[in-house]
Protein backbone atom coordinates (compact mmCIF):
# COMPACT_ATOMS: atom_id res chain seq x y z
CA UNK A 1 0.00 0.00 0.00
CA UNK A 2 1.31 3.43 -0.96
CA UNK A 3 1.97 5.73 2.00
CA UNK A 4 2.92 9.36 2.40
CA UNK A 5 5.62 10.73 4.69
CA UNK A 6 5.39 14.15 6.31
CA UNK A 7 8.76 15.79 6.86
CA UNK A 8 7.82 18.19 9.62
CA UNK A 9 9.42 21.53 10.30
CA UNK A 10 8.68 23.99 13.09
CA UNK A 11 5.58 26.17 13.32
CA UNK A 12 1.89 25.54 12.78
CA UNK A 13 1.96 24.25 9.22
CA UNK A 14 3.10 20.70 9.99
CA UNK A 15 0.19 19.96 12.40
CA UNK A 16 -2.29 21.30 9.83
CA UNK A 17 -0.90 19.01 7.14
CA UNK A 18 -0.71 16.02 9.50
CA UNK A 19 -4.40 16.48 10.37
CA UNK A 20 -5.33 16.47 6.68
CA UNK A 21 -3.52 13.21 5.88
CA UNK A 22 -4.64 9.66 6.58
CA UNK A 23 -2.14 8.20 9.07
CA UNK A 24 1.02 9.77 7.66
CA UNK A 25 4.47 8.71 8.75
CA UNK A 26 5.88 11.82 10.41
CA UNK A 27 9.60 12.58 10.61
CA UNK A 28 11.72 15.60 11.47
CA UNK A 29 15.39 16.54 11.41
CA UNK A 30 16.69 15.93 14.90
CA UNK A 31 17.68 19.57 15.43
CA UNK A 32 14.03 20.66 15.15
CA UNK A 33 11.11 20.78 17.58
CA UNK A 34 7.97 20.41 15.46
CA UNK A 35 4.51 20.91 16.95
CA UNK A 36 3.57 17.36 15.97
CA UNK A 37 4.90 14.02 17.16
CA UNK A 38 7.69 13.02 14.79
CA UNK A 39 10.45 10.43 14.54
CA UNK A 40 13.85 12.15 14.24
CA UNK A 41 16.34 11.50 11.46
CA UNK A 42 19.78 12.88 10.64
CA UNK A 43 20.95 14.39 7.38
CA UNK A 44 24.23 12.48 7.77
CA UNK A 45 22.25 9.25 7.36
CA UNK A 46 19.93 10.41 4.62
CA UNK A 47 20.30 7.34 2.38
CA UNK A 48 19.44 4.81 5.15
CA UNK A 49 16.51 7.07 6.07
CA UNK A 50 15.23 6.91 2.49
CA UNK A 51 15.64 3.13 2.60
CA UNK A 52 13.45 3.09 5.72
CA UNK A 53 10.77 5.12 3.96
CA UNK A 54 10.84 2.84 0.93
CA UNK A 55 10.64 -0.28 3.13
CA UNK A 56 7.47 1.15 4.69
CA UNK A 57 5.84 1.66 1.30
CA UNK A 58 6.33 5.42 1.12
CA UNK A 59 6.04 6.74 -2.44
CA UNK A 60 5.29 10.40 -1.65
CA UNK A 61 6.56 12.98 0.82
CA UNK A 62 5.44 16.46 1.79
CA UNK A 63 7.65 19.00 3.55
CA UNK A 64 5.78 21.35 5.90
CA UNK A 65 7.12 23.95 8.30
CA UNK A 66 10.29 25.92 8.92
CA UNK A 67 13.56 24.00 8.63
CA UNK A 68 16.81 25.22 10.13
CA UNK A 69 20.11 23.99 8.78
CA UNK A 70 21.41 21.23 11.04
CA UNK A 71 24.91 21.09 12.42
CA UNK A 72 26.74 18.50 10.34
CA UNK A 73 28.80 15.93 12.25
CA UNK A 74 31.12 14.31 9.68
CA UNK A 75 31.84 11.23 11.79
CA UNK A 76 28.16 10.22 11.58
CA UNK A 77 28.03 9.87 7.79
CA UNK A 78 27.45 6.36 6.50
CA UNK A 79 29.30 5.27 3.36
CA UNK A 80 26.40 5.67 0.95
CA UNK A 81 25.29 9.09 2.21
CA UNK A 82 28.91 10.19 2.00
CA UNK A 83 28.75 9.77 -1.78
CA UNK A 84 26.07 12.50 -2.09
CA UNK A 85 27.66 14.93 0.39
CA UNK A 86 29.31 17.08 -2.30
CA UNK A 87 25.91 17.75 -3.93
CA UNK A 88 24.27 18.70 -0.64
CA UNK A 89 27.17 20.86 0.56
CA UNK A 90 27.30 22.67 -2.77
CA UNK A 91 23.61 23.45 -2.42
CA UNK A 92 24.02 24.64 1.17
CA UNK A 93 26.80 26.99 0.10
CA UNK A 94 24.59 28.44 -2.65
CA UNK A 95 21.60 29.27 -0.43
CA UNK A 96 18.50 27.77 1.16
CA UNK A 97 16.63 27.13 -2.09
CA UNK A 98 19.59 25.38 -3.70
CA UNK A 99 20.10 23.23 -0.58
CA UNK A 100 16.44 22.19 -0.58
CA UNK A 101 16.55 21.39 -4.29
CA UNK A 102 19.52 19.08 -3.70
CA UNK A 103 17.64 17.20 -0.98
CA UNK A 104 14.49 16.94 -3.12
CA UNK A 105 16.54 15.47 -5.95
CA UNK A 106 17.85 12.76 -3.64
CA UNK A 107 14.32 11.89 -2.48
CA UNK A 108 13.08 11.60 -6.06
CA UNK A 109 16.06 9.49 -7.13
CA UNK A 110 14.97 7.09 -4.36
CA UNK A 111 11.53 6.85 -5.99
CA UNK A 112 9.74 9.20 -3.55
CA UNK A 113 7.88 12.03 -5.27
CA UNK A 114 7.38 15.37 -3.50
CA UNK A 115 3.88 16.76 -2.94
CA UNK A 116 3.30 20.48 -2.45
CA UNK A 117 1.34 21.80 0.51
CA UNK A 118 -1.42 23.09 -1.77
CA UNK A 119 -1.87 19.61 -3.23
CA UNK A 120 -2.80 18.46 0.29
CA UNK A 121 -4.74 21.54 1.41
CA UNK A 122 -5.52 23.86 -1.54
CA UNK A 123 -7.40 26.33 0.69
CA UNK A 124 -4.17 27.18 2.51
CA UNK A 125 -2.95 29.11 -0.55
CA UNK A 126 -5.47 31.92 -1.28
CA UNK A 127 -6.14 33.11 -4.79
CA UNK A 128 -6.32 36.76 -5.78
CA UNK A 129 -8.47 39.06 -3.65
CA UNK A 130 -8.72 41.23 -0.53
CA UNK A 131 -9.53 39.17 2.56
CA UNK A 132 -9.74 41.98 5.11
CA UNK A 133 -9.72 45.78 5.06
CA UNK A 134 -8.90 47.72 1.91
CA UNK A 135 -5.45 48.83 0.71
CA UNK A 136 -5.31 52.54 -0.13
CA UNK A 137 -3.67 53.82 -3.34
CA UNK A 138 -0.55 54.59 -1.28
CA UNK A 139 -0.60 51.08 0.16
CA UNK A 140 -0.87 49.64 -3.33
CA UNK A 141 2.19 51.60 -4.42
CA UNK A 142 4.10 50.41 -1.37
CA UNK A 143 3.11 46.82 -2.12
CA UNK A 144 4.30 47.19 -5.72
CA UNK A 145 7.63 48.58 -4.53
CA UNK A 146 8.00 45.78 -1.98
CA UNK A 147 7.27 43.20 -4.68
CA UNK A 148 10.16 44.60 -6.73
CA UNK A 149 12.46 44.34 -3.72
CA UNK A 150 11.41 40.76 -2.91
CA UNK A 151 12.07 39.72 -6.51
CA UNK A 152 15.57 41.14 -6.16
CA UNK A 153 16.14 39.37 -2.83
CA UNK A 154 14.82 36.12 -4.23
CA UNK A 155 17.17 36.18 -7.19
CA UNK A 156 20.03 36.12 -4.65
CA UNK A 157 18.32 33.39 -2.55
CA UNK A 158 18.23 35.67 0.51
CA UNK A 159 14.62 36.02 1.66
CA UNK A 160 10.94 36.12 0.79
CA UNK A 161 9.69 39.35 2.35
CA UNK A 162 10.11 43.09 2.66
CA UNK A 163 8.50 46.02 4.49
CA UNK A 164 7.96 49.24 2.55
CA UNK A 165 6.43 52.44 3.92
CA UNK A 166 5.81 55.59 1.86
CA UNK A 167 8.04 54.20 -0.87
CA UNK A 168 10.98 53.49 1.45
CA UNK A 169 12.22 50.02 2.39
CA UNK A 170 12.29 49.70 6.18
CA UNK A 171 13.35 46.05 6.35
CA UNK A 172 14.00 42.93 4.32
CA UNK A 173 13.77 39.30 5.32
CA UNK A 174 16.98 37.31 5.79
CA UNK A 175 17.98 34.24 7.79
CA UNK A 176 16.41 35.40 11.12
CA UNK A 177 12.95 35.31 9.49
CA UNK A 178 9.73 37.31 9.29
CA UNK A 179 9.33 38.08 12.98
CA UNK A 180 12.82 39.57 13.17
CA UNK A 181 12.12 41.64 10.03
CA UNK A 182 8.91 43.05 11.51
CA UNK A 183 10.62 43.82 14.82
CA UNK A 184 13.33 45.69 12.91
CA UNK A 185 10.64 47.63 11.02
CA UNK A 186 8.93 48.50 14.32
CA UNK A 187 12.14 49.81 15.82
CA UNK A 188 12.82 51.98 12.76
CA UNK A 189 9.29 53.22 12.08
CA UNK A 190 10.47 56.76 12.88
CA UNK A 191 12.37 56.81 9.58
CA UNK A 192 9.13 57.23 7.64
CA UNK A 193 9.06 60.73 6.06
CA UNK A 194 5.52 61.45 7.24
CA UNK A 195 4.73 59.94 10.67
CA UNK A 196 1.01 60.51 10.00
CA UNK A 197 1.15 59.08 6.49
CA UNK A 198 0.78 55.52 5.23
CA UNK A 199 1.90 52.99 7.81
CA UNK A 200 3.59 50.60 5.41
CA UNK A 201 3.10 47.15 3.92
CA UNK A 202 4.59 43.74 4.58
CA UNK A 203 4.89 41.88 1.28
CA UNK A 204 5.77 38.21 0.83
CA UNK A 205 6.35 36.10 -2.29
CA UNK A 206 8.35 33.05 -3.35
CA UNK A 207 11.76 33.49 -4.89
CA UNK A 208 11.86 33.70 -8.71
CA UNK A 209 12.11 30.19 -10.09
CA UNK A 210 11.58 28.65 -6.65
CA UNK A 211 10.46 25.03 -6.49
CA UNK A 212 6.97 25.57 -5.11
CA UNK A 213 6.69 22.08 -3.71
CA UNK A 214 8.66 23.23 -0.68
CA UNK A 215 9.37 26.33 1.42
CA UNK A 216 6.51 28.52 0.21
CA UNK A 217 6.30 31.75 2.25
CA UNK A 218 3.90 31.47 5.17
CA UNK A 219 1.85 34.00 7.11
CA UNK A 220 -0.68 33.51 9.88
CA UNK A 221 -2.38 35.14 12.86
CA UNK A 222 0.92 35.84 14.61
CA UNK A 223 2.21 37.62 11.50
CA UNK A 224 -0.86 39.85 11.60
CA UNK A 225 -0.25 40.69 15.27
CA UNK A 226 3.42 41.45 14.60
CA UNK A 227 2.54 43.64 11.59
CA UNK A 228 0.07 45.58 13.74
CA UNK A 229 2.71 46.05 16.46
CA UNK A 230 5.07 47.39 13.77
CA UNK A 231 2.47 50.04 12.86
CA UNK A 232 1.87 48.70 9.37
CA UNK A 233 -1.28 49.27 7.34
CA UNK A 234 -1.49 45.72 6.09
CA UNK A 235 -0.02 42.59 4.55
CA UNK A 236 0.10 41.80 0.85
CA UNK A 237 1.42 38.72 -0.91
CA UNK A 238 1.65 37.06 -4.29
CA UNK A 239 -1.73 35.43 -4.92
CA UNK A 240 -1.66 31.65 -5.24
CA UNK A 241 1.90 31.46 -3.92
CA UNK A 242 1.80 32.06 -0.14
CA UNK A 243 0.43 29.85 2.64
CA UNK A 244 -2.10 31.52 4.95
CA UNK A 245 -2.49 29.58 8.19
CA UNK A 246 -5.66 29.80 10.29
CA UNK A 247 -7.35 32.08 7.78
CA UNK A 248 -10.40 32.87 9.92
CA UNK A 249 -8.31 33.90 12.93
CA UNK A 250 -5.87 35.87 10.76
CA UNK A 251 -8.79 37.79 9.21
CA UNK A 252 -10.32 38.40 12.64
CA UNK A 253 -7.08 39.84 13.99
CA UNK A 254 -6.60 41.97 10.88
CA UNK A 255 -10.09 43.42 11.12
CA UNK A 256 -9.66 44.08 14.85
CA UNK A 257 -6.35 45.87 14.22
CA UNK A 258 -7.57 47.77 11.15
CA UNK A 259 -5.12 46.01 8.82
CA UNK A 260 -5.77 44.79 5.30
CA UNK A 261 -4.93 41.32 4.00
CA UNK A 262 -4.44 41.26 0.24
CA UNK A 263 -3.57 38.36 -2.08
CA UNK A 264 -2.17 40.50 -4.87
CA UNK A 265 -2.49 39.37 -8.49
Amino acid sequence: MSRIALIAGEGRLAPAIAAALDQPLVYALDNLKPQVEAKPFRLERLVPFLDELTDQGVTQAVFAGAIRRPKIEPELFDARTLTIVPRILMGMQSGDDAALRAVLDVFEEAGISICSVDQILPDLVPGEGVLAGEPSPRDQKDAARAAEIVRGLGALDIGQGAVVAQGLCLAVEALPGTQAMLEFARLHAGLKPDPKGAGGVLYKAPKPGQDRRIDLPTIGPDTVTQAAEAGLAGIAWEAGSVILLERTEAMRRAQAAGLFLWARG
